[in-house]
């Protein structure tokens, strides 16, 4: 396969109560398959790429309900290994009004964790590929996650394939072990074309306050990013406002290094799901962007894909590029 993107990283069970009931009201979950990666590689696959996962997964029932998922929604699977040990879980009890979301992770000694730079074929994987896309999920798993997500930027270097670096920021994750996130971030994101993330992603790469507010504010930290870092070339973000649960106002934005956009905010409300929405949004901007489009039209399709996956339950996103293309922020009438 070649003009592909490979995505790396681990792939996730995520159980989650029905109905916004709390944990201890369940007697049974919704499972589905999902993780950051992963999101965006089924993204990019609904939106017509040729997309690769590579990731390690337990040889078991669990690990093949999660290897059928990648497949099933057009995802390349030929880099996705066995090995020993769990399937990571994730459980999430659904907000509803002014109580919010909440996950809790069971991911320790997970196959994906307990694997080495040496389990992965990255120079296989990334053999012709356009681009890959990892984030700050794993090296936040521990020293292990670290090495791995060295290797796979390194592999990348080495074939010249440009890099996406989502900063996804795990407070939970980072704080379980004696991490240094600034120190091991900014080599990673040292390596990357496109970031995903915001002002306060920019300030803990860089350990400094930006002044000011709202746009401003943010072309003050991408303006430090650029300089910090030569090879970036875009940062993408949003600005969410939670009115509550269900109900969110939302704006896109790129940086680049001569020029910035921003749209407008979008009212986004009777939300089924907010998990997975940073996901799509990275989906829209890197799909426009792999067409070569500016700046405007990379923003336009990563608002428009989050508020799209809003309306879908799961951790995936899975509209493709005529929905994508006919997108009203106002919504509208049954489409026939």
């Amino acid at each position: 396969m070649t003009g592909h993107i490979t995505c790396f990283g681990e792939v996730l069970l995520r159980f989650a109560t029905p109905s916004h009931r709390l944990m201890v009201q369940c007697d049974a979950l919704d499972m589905v398959v999902g993780g950051a990666e992963a999101n965006v590689a089924a993204g990019l696959a609904s939106l017509g790429h040729a997309v690769g996962m590579v990731t390690r997964l337990p040889a078991s029932p669990l690990g093949d309900k999660a290897r059928s998922a990648l497949a099933a929604a057009g995802v390349d699977t030929r880099h996705v290994a066995n090995g020993p040990g769990r399937m990571g879980l994730y459980f999430l009890e659904s907000g509803a009004g002014l109580r919010p979301s909440a996950i809790t992770y069971d991911r320790a000694g997970s196959t994906f964790a307990q694997s080495a730079p040496q389990d992965f074929d990255f120079a296989a994987a990334l053999d012709g590929a356009r681009l890959l896309h990892l984030s700050g999920i794993t090296p936040a798993l521990g020293p292990g996650g670290v090495a791995l997500a060295k290797a796979a930027v390194r592999a990348a270097q080495e074939a010249g394939v440009p890099i996406c670096f989502d900063g996804n920021y795990r407070a939970l994750l980072w704080e379980s072990w004696d991490s240094n996130p600034r120190e091991i971030l900014n080599e990673l994101v040292s390596a990357a074309t496109v970031m995903i993330g915001n002002h306060r992603d920019i300030s803990l790469l860089l350990g400094k306050d930006f002044s000011g507010d709202g746009e401003d504010r943010r072309r003050e930290a991408a303006e430090a990013a650029f300089a910090a870092f030569p090879k970036l070339q875009y940062i993408a973000s949003t600005a969410r406002h939670v009115v509550n649960a269900a109900h969110h106002r939302i704006a896109a934005r790129i940086d680049a290094r001569e020029a910035a956009y921003q749209t407008d905010e979008v009212e986004v409300t009777q939300i089924v799901d907010r998990i997975g929405t940073g996901d799509a949004f990275a989906v829209g901007v890197l799909h426009r962007w792999l067409e070569g489009a500016d700046i405007t039209r990379m923003a336009q399709a990563g608002l428009a894909y989050t508020v799209l996956k809003h309306s879908l339950p799961g951790d995936m996103c899975l509209i493709g590029p005529g929905e994508l293309d006919a997108f009203s922020a106002s919504g509208g009438d049954v489409r026939r």
